[in-house]
């Protein structure tokens, strides 16, 4: 057997751990599938469970879930004695964990050098318990002043420890997402809010979509294979980086982030796969006649979207949307004071605990504060564009700038994304001159002095 995971390990071009992860990963489909077949809500639960320790597991070794154990004890003995205050203990409990397991393990080293561990199953463990305990904590909280996040995540009652095991563990998205919340959890697996059925509401089907996510995924993944022996992370080590013109350098820098997208592209839609074949990513039913069902809450990722994204503001809603809607509802959204508006010191913070989640190397801490910086700058675009709505040229010039600005500053930025070094971030950044720094920067500094005019309907409002 090993000498099989080694051949087959070696056709692919991936290690023998990164193998087993994948075989396990995709063993997700079929198990959640099976999570269907469970009579009544107990037994759901402990299947969950039982089936995402098993898988890990297989993946990580046994060790797996005794990293997996501290946490998820921690929120929940949080959530017994200390109700009010169990979502902040959890949430810098459970990041300082996470940042001591990243610090241990180095997983970022690791996974360039084609090794795995369980650091990214861990990673949204850490997410779905603190998200769980907030809500817990926001269920002592009166509806008057609650965000529509919050009223509808609140929790009212504790969750049991199966339920909650049950949550924490399920194997659909256990080893890369998406996140989803306890309340979503629970209605799924007790067949209410959505899931509920009656004479009147069918059951969705799920295969429609998830062959679509089938598809999806091996397009994605035949594209990286083909792709990923042109554009190596290697090269910007290489002389002949270095003799390429500042244009060719720019090109591969682009190649270098459109080719290493993909394979996040193949992860997240076979875990679309997993959740849609349980049913948990069912969202509800289209407006359309006949209605159709959506599977909003298994997307992690609009890949169109990304790549034809007409401005950066875009990125966060079409790129791991899930982790981007858990800090906008979790970090972003609880740093904005009532009755005032978010800034950028906002967007920063929730950039700065996206950095830390991902890990302490240099190259994710530059990347998401230089991720701030291009959403920063390409608002200011947007905005000049709101201003000339008028002017269908103007606007069509201005939008196609805020297309190309995401385009260059994006795929700049995420150099540092893959390398994570900072000696080799900054190497990148410098071979083309900061390009990717500087133009940001500009459009920010110029919004302040180019402020773009208010639409006569608000001006007219301010004078009556």
């Amino acid at each position: 057997m090993g000498l099989e995971m080694e051949s087959m390990a070696a056709a692919i071009g991936v290690s023998v751990p990164v193998l087993r992860f994948l075989l396990c990963f995709v063993a997700t489909i079929p198990v959640s599938f099976v999570w269907r077949l469970m009579p009544g809500t107990a037994a759901k639960h402990f299947y969950a469970a039982a089936s995402g320790a098993f898988l890990s597991y297989l993946s990580f070794g046994g060790t797996s879930n005794l990293l997996f154990l501290f946490p998820m004890a921690f929120c929940y003995v949080s959530m017994l004695l200390f109700r009010r205050y169990a979502g902040i203990f959890t949430f810098y409990a459970g990041f300082a964990y996470l940042i001591s397991c990243h610090v241990y393990y180095m997983s970022g080293d690791a996974w360039k050098d084609g090794g795995i561990d369980a650091t990214g199953a861990l990673m949204v463990l850490i997410l779905k318990i603190i998200s769980c305990a907030i809500n817990y904590s926001d269920g002592l909280l009166k509806e008057e002043g609650l965000r529509e996040a919050q009223m509808k995540n609140q929790l009212i009652h504790r969750p049991s420890i199966l339920q909650y095991v049950g949550y924490c563990l399920c194997c659909g998205s256990h080893f890369a997402g998406p996140v989803y919340e306890m309340k979503d959890y629970l209605e799924w697996t007790e067949g209410k809010g959505i899931w509920l059925r009656s004479k009147d509401k069918s059951s969705p089907s799920p295969y429609g979509a998830m062959f679509r996510a089938i598809i999806q995924a091996a397009i994605c993944m035949g594209i990286y294979l083909y792709l990923v022996p042109h554009f190596p992370l290697s090269r910007f080590n290489e002389p002949i980086y270095h003799q390429w013109g500042f244009c060719h350098r720019l090109f591969y820098q682009y190649m270098s982030g459109f080719t290493a997208r993909w394979k996040y592209y193949f992860i997240w839609s076979i875990s679309e796969v997993a959740i849609i074949i349980s049913g948990l990513g069912f969202s509800g039913w289209s407006e359309s006649s006949p209605p159709k069902p959506l599977w909003h809450h298994a997307k992690n990722v609009d890949i169109l979207g990304v790549e034809l994204a007409t401005s950066a503001v875009q990125l966060p809603i079409v790129w791991n949307i899930q982790v981007s809607t858990w800090l906008r509802h979790y970090v972003y959204d609880r740093l904005v004071q009532t009755g005032k508006k978010p800034g950028f010191l906002q967007l920063l913070a929730t950039q700065t605990v996206s950095a830390i989640w991902h890990g302490l190397y240099p190259g994710y801490i530059i990347f998401f504060v230089q991720s701030a910086l291009m959403i920063a700058g390409s608002r200011v675009i947007y905005r000049w564009q709101q201003s000339v709505a008028n002017y269908t040229l103007l606007r069509t010039v201005l939008m196609l700038t805020n297309f190309a600005y995401t385009l260059l500053v994006l795929n700049y930025s995420c150099i540092g994304f893959l390398v994570l070094s900072l000696e080799e971030t900054l190497a990148s950044y410098r071979s083309v001159h900061f390009v990717g720094t500087i133009v940001p920067i500009i459009f920010i500094l110029l919004g302040k002095i180019i402020k773009p005019a208010r639409p006569p309907r608000a001006k007219a409002q301010k004078i009556q």
